[in-house]
């Protein structure tokens, strides 16, 4: 009987959950997966957030730039990934919303492979012309198109990109016949604009606003709910009569399926603490970042919604990715 018992115990050791070392945690250096390359906003986003975070938990944590599919190859390896807390991600609204609407094929379920920690921030979409399409404002821009359909060109980042999904909300929003113009990236769009060759443009804060100080593109509107601090003055989308038209590129932290709650409850009240704190603010927020947080629930929540949204947006546009 005592042997029975002992081997009993032994296996009982063997298959219990991770979270009884959750006390310990983290004991070892964590690896951060940003699914971009650096330099971009979800890379300053990851390193600025993870450094501060590093000192919170006392370990290092370690920047995995892993880029490719728009964000998917990197959540995906996370998402395959040890449910230990040693493989988290800072993943954007592409690899965990819209992706599951435009591949047929996704590597993964955001809902069922990854593990929400907290959303960390929302980086608005500005809405900009060329300097030489003849509108200072979002009426004008509306009326303009009306007068001259099929006339007015948007570019974007590529093809489902959330770039190209806020125009398409514009262009169903206001009932206006806008032309899409994918590029690979924002550089080659961004020059395009400059250069006259698209009339308008969705893009991150941070990529247009040199930009818009130098004065080679105009602003003409915020494409979230919030004003942002770089431009006071810029009115949103919604303070114009177009609450429909809501695109923020936001980013989330994640960890793979079954990560023990007490290791998640860990990861974040660091990640809230590290939001919290004063250099980290002042950092993002120079970069058009508006920090979030909130607890795991409220993150999957955000995230089924997001889902939701703009799966009917692809819908309703019938854009395909090949």
């Amino acid at each position: 009987m005592w042997n029975l018992l002992k081997t009993s115990g032994l296996v009982a050791l063997c298959v219990m959950p991770p979270a009884a070392n959750a006390q310990d945690y983290p004991s070892k250096p964590i690896r951060l997966v940003v699914p971009f390359p650096p330099g971009g906003p979800n890379d300053i986003i990851g390193r600025v957030l993870g450094q501060k975070m590093q000192d919170l938990l006392g370990q290092l944590i370690i920047i995995d730039n892993r880029a490719g599919a728009a964000g998917a190859l990197g959540t995906d390896n996370v998402a395959k990934s040890e449910p230990d807390g040693y493989s988290i991600a800072i993943a954007s609204a592409g690899a965990l919303a819209i992706s599951t609407a435009l591949q047929e094929k996704l590597l993964y379920d955001p809902l069922k492979d990854l593990t929400p920690i907290t959303l960390v921030a929302k980086v608005p979409e500005l809405l900009v012309a060329s300097t030489t399409v003849p509108v200072t404002n979002v009426k004008e821009l509306v009326a303009l198109a009306k007068a001259k359909p099929g006339t007015i060109n948007y570019g974007s980042t590529g093809p489902g990109s959330m770039p190209h999904l806020a125009g398409e909300l514009l262009r169903t929003s206001a009932q206006i016949d806008i032309v899409h113009v994918p590029y690979r990236g924002a550089a080659p769009a961004v020059n395009d604009l400059i250069g006259h060759q698209v009339q308008i443009m969705f893009l991150d804060v941070p990529i247009l606003l040199p930009q818009i100080q130098a004065g080679a593109i105009r602003p003409l509107a915020v494409g979230g709910r919030l004003r942002v601090s770089s431009l006071p003055d810029l009115p949103t989308m919604n303070e114009l009569g177009y609450p429909q038209i809501e695109a923020d590129n936001w980013y989330g932290m994640v960890s793979p399926a079954r990560t023990p709650g007490a290791i998640v409850a860990k990861l974040n009240a660091a990640a809230i603490a590290a939001m919290k704190a004063p250099e980290v603010q002042e950092k993002l927020s120079s970069q058009g970042a508006i920090l979030v947080g909130g607890t795991p629930e409220e993150f999957a929540a955000y995230m089924r919604s997001e889902i939701a949204k703009w799966a009917k947006v692809v819908q309703t546009a019938g854009i395909k990715v090949n």
